[in-house]
């Protein structure tokens, strides 16, 4: 069976068998498959689309390349999500300590960001000392130990997706939705998880841009992530703003400590939704009603931010309160009216130009740089009103591009509703 010959079957519309994709993915991990042959077949991918039981196939090959987390006898359901990432979104730091609160384990394997998109282990690094690279061993530990960990991807991990996602990257098929629910399931699945909830990103600071694409993204993990044996679920959410206040590292982390000490807002509804569905899927509560309100107690009573500092002072963290920002700038309303729209991609590229995001894989983070948002789609403003704060030691340097990313109306606009569509 020559690899060529297969590439070309699935370049000229073909299915291939589950014996043939797998050849490839074992062949491609022992060095007989070569790297532009790889290529070639995430170009023919991308192209053609694969059959569910083409992604469910090629999943669990990329899976069984590498290791799967030990499971210990805990007696709770292990639960997590996953985000196709945005702007602002730091619901991850409040997701995992508030679920491990609730009865359920979480053994939360997150990346770094890459472009707008900031990454949960660039976040959480803001925190002085804190640890992401701890071996399977000790990820069991910290299990035991918190009931939650936010860790960095061994490299044992599904290496054949590791392998391909450096292709993919180089030879423009990153937005191929087979290839994409593949390096997302084959990752989770090695945690052995009992439930898995996908926030699917909608809008212009995300990476799905559009409804359509959302969808079809959302059916596809949902659909494959069942049949892969996992059981799994999808929210499409709003990403045509930041979500919460806040974009850059320190800043989130601040938000995030907000959050877990009571305060309201579309951060803590977007985590307790997130929360509720996976604990009505393992069955740790019967209804999504009972599952709030204990989510919200969580949050109340204090006992999801103790979690959360446990969890920090486990992986070696050192949090006295919030973290330190570079020096504020703040930019106003030049007239009164309505927020009509927050330009995602411009606040975004500020944030890296400032040095809060990579774009480059090598690049290194200043966590102290960052904005925070002092008002939504559908607000009103008067002028002089302050729309954003930029933390910068030259913000001034940014002022501009920054200057029309709020644009305010005259008319009245509709609030956007925060969950699109849910998918199960």
């Amino acid at each position: 069976m020559l690899a060529s010959t297969l590439i070309v079957k699935k370049r000229e519309g073909g299915e291939l068998s589950d014996s043939e994709i797998r050849f490839l993915i074992d062949g491609f991990c022992e060095g007989n498959v070569a790297d532009y042959q790889m290529s070639a077949l995430a170009m023919a991918i991308c192209l053609r689309g694969m059959t569910e039981r083409e992604i469910t196939t090629l999943t669990m090959a990329m899976l069984e390349s590498g290791e799967r987390l030990p499971r210990t006898d805990r007696g709770k359901p292990r639960v997590d999500k996953h985000s196709t990432g945005g702007l602002g979104d730091k619901v991850s730091l409040i997701l995992a300590p508030l679920l491990a609160v609730c009865d359920v384990d979480v053994p939360m394997v997150s990346g770094r960001g890459l472009g707008l998109t900031g990454g949960t282990l660039d976040k959480l690094e803001a925190i002085e000392g804190f640890r992401t690279d701890f071996s399977s061993e000790e990820a069991t530990q910290l299990l035991d130990q918190v009931g939650a960990f936010i860790i960095s991807a061994s490299d044992k991990i599904a290496p054949a997706d590791r392998r391909l996602y450096a292709l993919r990257d180089v030879t423009g098929t990153v937005e191929s939705i087979a290839l994409i629910t593949a390096s997302i399931l084959s990752k989770k699945l090695s945690a052995s998880l009992d439930a898995l909830v996908m926030d699917v990103k909608c809008g212009s600071g995300a990476f799905m841009p559009t409804l359509e694409q959302a969808e079809k993204l959302s059916r596809s993990i949902v659909s494959v992530g069942v049949a892969a044996g996992m059981p799994t679920q999808a929210m499409i959410t709003d990403m045509d703003q930041p979500l919460g206040e806040t974009i850059g590292n320190a800043i989130e982390v601040n938000e995030s400590l907000e959050v877990l000490q009571g305060k309201p807002g579309v951060v803590r509804d977007l985590t307790v939704a997130l929360c509720a569905n996976l604990l009505v899927q393992v069955g740790t509560e019967a209804t999504s009603e009972s599952a709030n309100a204990r989510l919200e107690r969580a949050l109340d009573d204090g006992s999801a931010m103790e979690r959360f500092e446990a969890l920090v002072h486990a992986q070696s963290g050192k949090l006295a309160g919030p973290l330190p920002l570079a020096k504020p700038h703040v930019i106003n309303a030049k007239r009164a009216g309505f927020v009509e729209r927050v330009d995602c991609p411009a606040i975004g590229e500020a944030v890296v130009a400032m040095g809060g995001g990579r774009r480059m894989k090598g690049d290194q983070l200043n966590h102290q740089v960052g904005i925070r948002t002092h008002c939504r789609v559908g607000a009103k403003v008067e002028q002089g009103d302050p729309l954003l704060t930029v933390y910068c030691d030259s913000a001034a340097d940014y002022a501009e591009l920054l200057a029309e990313a709020v644009v305010v109306v005259d008319q009245p606009v509709s609030e956007r509703p925060l969950i699109v569509k849910r998918f199960q």
